[in-house]
């Protein structure tokens, strides 16, 4: 049986802790068990030990993603979970790694902050054993250093959102040249913000539009509201925000509100067009049917019951694919437009009640 070294508060709440030794001490003898909140508690050698390394808690869907996995555990007999807050560094979550490797977890789990920096972290745990489970952003590693990936396809979405787009000006009588458009990009190297900013970039150049500029609002809603402001006094034509997340986008609604002007759809009017990703929390929706957010690309953030079930099946013996895209959806308010294309395939938009 395995000497589990157990982070305090297991399984409670995202805090970055000292760890409290077990092993051999000069007043006590070797034991299998942990401690939890310097009290000891007996470990049953049938429980499946995972170690999970979350960037932190920036955004509704980092939050939601988080409990995610916690109430999913919680829930599952024969399980532990151990959560790291990272803090939005990659510091601290390759210390985190190692220190799941030094507690010799059966599974770990990493939402990796950036795609690049990976390489020796995981070939340590690969040396020990452990399988590695990437979750949301990909990594930029060899994939014989992790077991398998699950997460959103961050260019689909902002096909599909670029694509609600086109066919909304279109429907407009809106020509691409009248299109002023500025970014405010999530976190730089992440998963997401490559593929969001890549799908707008080919829009751009596909449409005609005008691109007037990028900013890194790392997917915080303070940064949004700050960037926005700096938009609107840099580009008196701006007239489309395409924010990565739904937080820069409630950012963007405050300073365009702060500046006089009016977030919505009706660009001929002088309404600024706000558009953004995620769609999880009751705001953001209640905002995209108002018509404040002119459409959301869902990215799905329940990724706790998809762990667990590729870890029950290695546990069985069974292989996982190696990279798991998860279905999801896109949100308007607006009623006219129920589907979208991309690539030669449809998809439905989420209507939402105004």
């Amino acid at each position: 049986m395995k000497i589990r070294i157990l982070s305090m508060f297991l399984t409670v709440a995202l805090l970055t802790v000292p760890l409290v030794a077990c092993g051999k001490t000069a007043e006590t003898d070797s034991f299998d068990g942990i401690y939890e909140d310097e009290e000891y508690v007996e470990t049953d050698e049938d429980v499946v030990v995972v170690g999970f390394s979350q960037i932190g808690a920036e955004s509704d869907w980092r939050k939601v993603n988080t409990e995610s996995m916690k109430e999913t555990f919680a829930n599952a007999e024969g399980y532990e979970l151990i959560v790291d807050d990272a803090q939005q560094k990659q510091s601290n979550q390759i210390t985190a790694i190692r220190r799941f490797i030094q507690q010799e977890v059966d599974y770990i789990v990493l939402a990796p902050v950036t795609e690049d920096g990976w390489d020796t972290v995981l070939g340590e745990a690969r040396d020990a054993h452990i399988p590695v489970i990437i979750v949301d952003r990909m990594v930029d590693a060899n994939n014989s250093l992790f077991t398998c990936w699950v997460g959103s396809d961050f260019l689909l979405e902002s096909k599909k959102v670029t694509s609600w787009m086109n066919k909304y000006f279109t429907m407009q009588g809106i020509d691409g040249s009248e299109i002023n458009i500025a970014n405010i990009q999530g976190t730089y190297g992440a998963s997401s913000q490559i593929g969001r900013t890549s799908g707008l970039s080919q829009a751009v150049r596909d449409n005609g539009w005008n691109f007037l500029g990028a900013e890194c609002g790392e997917y915080t809603q303070a940064r949004g509201r700050e960037i926005m402001a700096q938009f609107l006094n840099k580009y008196r034509d701006i007239n489309v925000v395409y924010c990565e997340n739904d937080n820069e986008a409630f950012g963007a609604i405050e300073a365009i509100e702060a500046a006089g002007r009016k977030a919505g759809n009706n660009i001929k009017d002088g309404e600024i067009m706000v558009v953004s990703f995620d769609g999880v929390s009751d705001e953001a929706l209640d905002k995209a049917g108002e018509g404040k957010i002119a459409c959301i690309g869902e990215c799905n953030p329940l990724h706790g019951p998809r762990v667990l079930e590729i870890i029950e099946n290695l546990e069985a013996g069974i292989t996982p694919n190696k990279f798991e895209y998860v279905d999801e959806s896109i949100y308007s308010g607006e009623d006219r437009i129920t589907t979208i294309s991309v690539d030669g395939q449809s998809y439905y938009v989420t209507v939402l009640n105004k």
